[in-house]
């Protein structure tokens, strides 16, 4: 695991002090993946579904070199309407906080930080993974690796249609990442309800979802994720037949101008939303919202088992044997900055 410098908003250091349940969020969705204006007004309605299912949203991003687990209003707005931020896997993390910049989280980013921070559960909209042309040039998302290695539960629709998704389930299976379809067997193309490939499990509820992760804890999974892949109805996807073509017209352009690594993702994002007159953009606000609300009520059903849902850690510096007598998983934390003897004065260890 890795460990990070981190600054916590007050509403997530408290939730997290006290056991509540918290959910992770990315930014990059705020700073790439919508356009401007919409992208802050749907961030704040992520967070908003957060809250409203019972849990603390926290968003996580880079602000002037800081990673903050929990941007407030004012550094939200900053990544949202600010030129220049930069979208940081986590490779880029400590270059990013060495020059202070502005950045915004990708999914691998934003598991590795919510881990070290003990948050279990992450919502986004879609995953990265392996790209079509991925024979030739071996393009492949960090946040299959970084899955691969963190024990984080990551509701999504997917992943994204505009990479090889048979491919991407291969190496998912080899990586050793759980991947559970919510209350299906087949697996979601983001933008489409079914992405043409079958899941071996499926979950019925937050509740079921919130038992896998506990089984998880109880058998020892401390590395590897669960993605809960939660498809849209069929009634709100967007139209498969517009969705290939786009999707075609789209690749094509990407093959004539030369356009690869990160900017393959926002320039086909950007593709879909001109493509469909704004169809596909409403479809994203809703996978997104679906996932924050559903990736909540897991929060809160694991926190009814156990305290937040995986990785209850890092807090407070506690050893093993601390967070035991605790009633804390094994890794509780550097959250706080403190070691395990203030912790104790401080009336929080053991």
């Amino acid at each position: 695991m890795t460990d990070f410098q981190l600054r916590f908003g007050a509403e997530v250091a408290d939730a997290l002090r006290s056991r509540r349940p918290v959910v992770a969020l990315e930014s990059t969705i705020v700073s790439h993946g919508l356009p401007r204006p919409d992208n802050l007004r749907v961030a704040r309605e992520i967070e908003q579904a957060v809250r409203d299912a019972g849990a603390v949203p926290a968003t996580i991003g880079m602000v002037a070199g800081e990673l903050v687990v929990g941007l407030d209003d004012t550094q939200l707005t900053r990544l949202a309407t600010a030129d220049g931020v930069t979208k940081l896997s986590v490779r880029d993390l400590a270059v990013a906080a060495a020059i202070r910049a502005d950045g915004a989280t990708t999914v691998a980013a934003t598991s590795a930080v919510a881990t070290a921070a003990g948050i279990g559960v992450f919502a986004t909209g879609g995953l990265g993974g392996v790209h079509r042309d991925a024979a030739q040039t071996f393009d492949e998302s960090a946040d299959l690796v970084t899955l691969a290695r963190t024990p984080i539960a990551v509701v999504c629709a997917g992943v994204k249609s505009i990479l090889d998704v048979g491919a991407t389930l291969e190496r998912l299976e080899t990586l050793g990442v759980g991947v559970v379809g919510y209350r299906t067997h087949r697996f979601p193309g983001f933008f489409v309800t079914d992405g043409g490939f079958d899941l071996d499990w499926a979950a019925d509820s937050p509740e079921q979802v919130a038992d896998i992760i506990a089984a998880r804890a109880e058998h020892g999974v401390h590395h590897g994720g669960l993605i809960v892949a939660n498809p849209l109805p069929a009634d709100e996807q967007l139209d498969p037949a517009l969705h290939d073509r786009t999707l075609a017209d789209g690749l094509a352009t990407l093959a004539r101008d030369g356009i690869t690594g990160k900017a393959v993702t926002p320039f086909l994002l950007a593709h879909f939303h001109s493509a469909t007159a704004g169809a596909s953009l409403a479809v994203n606000v809703r996978i997104i919202l679906r996932n924050a609300d559903l990736a909540a009520r897991i929060a809160v059903a694991a926190a009814r088992q156990t305290g937040p849902a995986a990785g209850d850690a890092r807090r407070d510096g506690l050893t093993a044997d601390d967070a035991r007598r605790d009633g804390l998983t094994a890794d509780d934390a550097r959250r706080d900055g403190l070691t395990a003897d203030d912790a104790r004065h401080a009336g929080q260890g053991a």
